[in-house]
């Protein structure tokens, strides 16, 4: 059966665990370490592959356009995401401003590039999840907040004493710091990250990002190393583990073939994928051929037909009638 979101399952399901590292962080103090260990990087920034070097700490802003308190667009239940993320329930995600990539087709880039959001207060930010969890959400899905990772946890910390309990999802684009990914070792309880690209040029021309492939790998294999595949619970509800999005682009783009091939020789059959059909022209996208159209059925399934090729089972597709009809075991 198609779900709302418009993904569909290719397989499912894994052991539980239901209890989020970040409250075992907390009970033995080691959550307000890590606090501590993420807001000294803002003095001379170093949180993203960026490294731009800014006092964040005392009102300069980054790369990303973020200064050291959180900056949000918006807080809501999101029933979008993929079927383990958004459950019955929705997802709690908290839409963060800025980004550490330039991505030409961006569909959220008024929020991501253009400022879009208000500063708030880490009291604030730490109410704000307890609201999204007290609304029945799920999880917290920290939507692009690699730059503003040391707020996140600050607010981690008042949160989890005043009863936060839901595991927490750091949505990223994939292009990450080893250092700071190790901060976040059991903070984090469901990584879903992006692989993007598998050619550096088109990286650094579509995203800005020229070391965004190699960045990309070394973070999906820390992610790995600390998380392991997706699990769920009886009601297939992620708990913990790890996710991979990849979307198809027009012309191959994406390098889909190498981007997958790199999931199963590195993490083998048991890494989940999301393979996602949702590009359109967004942004610059419509002035940037062959970005100013969207992904055909045939570019999807010829991704789709590589994923089954390699044995990916653990994941989800989207709406292409082709890829649909295949995913059937």
């Amino acid at each position: 059966m198609n779900d709302s979101n418009g993904s569909r399952s290719v397989l499912s399901h894994g052991g539980a665990d239901a209890h989020p590292g970040y409250r075992r962080l907390l009970e033995s103090g080691e959550l307000v370490r890590r606090a501590q260990a993420l807001e000294a990087k803002l003095q001379k920034c170093d949180l993203c592959p960026r490294r731009c070097g800014v006092d964040r700490k005392n009102a300069g802003l980054g790369y990303c356009g973020v200064g050291a308190l959180p900056k949000v667009a918006s807080l809501t239940l999101h029933h979008w995401e993929e079927p383990p993320i958004s459950g019955t329930k929705g997802s709690g995600a908290v839409f963060f401003s800025g980004c550490t990539l330039r991505c030409v087709f961006c569909q959220n880039y008024p929020i991501s590039q253009m400022g879009v959001g208000k500063e708030m207060s880490i009291e604030e930010l730490a109410s704000g999840m307890l609201d999204l969890q007290k609304k029945g959400a799920h999880n917290i899905n920290l939507v692009s907040a690699t730059h503003q990772m040391p707020a996140v946890v600050r607010a981690l910390v008042p949160a989890a004493q005043k009863g936060l309990r839901i595991p927490l999802v750091y949505n990223s684009s994939g292009y990450e710091s080893i250092e700071t990914l190790r901060l976040l070792e059991q903070v984090i309880d469901i990584y879903l990250p992006d692989i993007k690209y598998s050619d550096p040029e088109t990286a650094a021309k579509f995203s800005g990002a020229p070391d965004y492939v190699a960045r990309n790998r070394e973070a999906l294999l820390e992610m790995w190393n600390q998380a392991g595949p997706l699990r769920t619970d009886e009601s297939g509800i992620g708990v913990g583990g790890m996710m991979v999005r990849h979307l198809v682009l027009p012309e191959n783009l994406a390098g889909s073939a190498q981007s997958l091939s790199f999931l199963t020789k590195r993490m083998g059959p048991r890494v989940w994928v999301s393979l996602m059909n949702q590009y359109f022209p967004a942004h610059k996208g419509p002035s940037t051929p062959p970005l100013d159209r969207k992904t055909t059925d045939e570019e999807y399934e010829a991704a789709f037909a590589v994923m089954t090729r390699l044995g990916i089972v653990n994941g989800y597709v989207q709406e292409c009638e082709a890829a649909i009809e295949q995913s059937v075991s």
